[in-house]
C-alpha cells in the first residue's frame, strides 16, 4: 500500500511564492517519474511540471521560468517551489508518481489528495 501526501498550499498575494511538498509511504521499492498537476475549477486537470529518475525536469510553458520541481530520493519526496504566482496559478495541486511496489513487477500511477492554492490579485 502507498500513501502520498501533499502539503503547503494556502492563500497568497500575486506576485508571492509557495513551496508544496508531497511525501510517498508505504512499501516502496523504487520511484521513478514524480510529477505535480493541477486543477483549477470548471477546468480539466492539467500538466505542471515533472522530474525523473535521474534528475531531468520538464515544465508546463505557463510555468516556466517561475516553477521548480525537485525530489529527495532519500525521503521519497518531491517539491514545487512556486515564485512569482499570478491568479490564474489558483488551483488544487496534485501530486503524482509511478511507484514500484514489487521487484520485477512494472510501477503503478499513484496519487496525493490534493492540496489548495489560491493567488489573490
Amino acid at each position: 500500500q502507498v500513501r502520498m501526501v501533499e502539503s503547503g498550499g494556502g492563500l497568497v498575494q500575486a506576485g508571492g511564492s509557495l513551496r508544496l511538498s508531497c511525501a510517498a509511504s508505504g512499501s516502496i521499492v523504487s520511484i521513478n517519474a514524480m510529477q505535480w498537476y493541477r486543477q483549477a475549477p470548471g477546468n480539466q486537470r492539467e500538466w505542471v511540471a515533472g522530474i525523473f529518475s535521474r534528475g531531468s525536469t520538464n515544465y508546463a510553458d505557463s510555468v516556466k521560468g517561475r516553477f521548480t520541481i525537485s525530489r529527495d530520493d532519500a525521503k521519497n519526496m518531491v517539491y514545487l517551489q512556486m515564485n512569482s504566482l499570478k491568479p490564474e496559478d489558483t488551483a488544487v495541486y496534485y501530486c503524482n508518481a509511478a511507484i514500484r511496489t514489487t521487484w520485477g513487477e512494472p510501477s503503478s500511477q499513484y496519487w496525493g489528495q490534493g492540496t489548495q492554492v489560491t493567488v489573490s490579485s
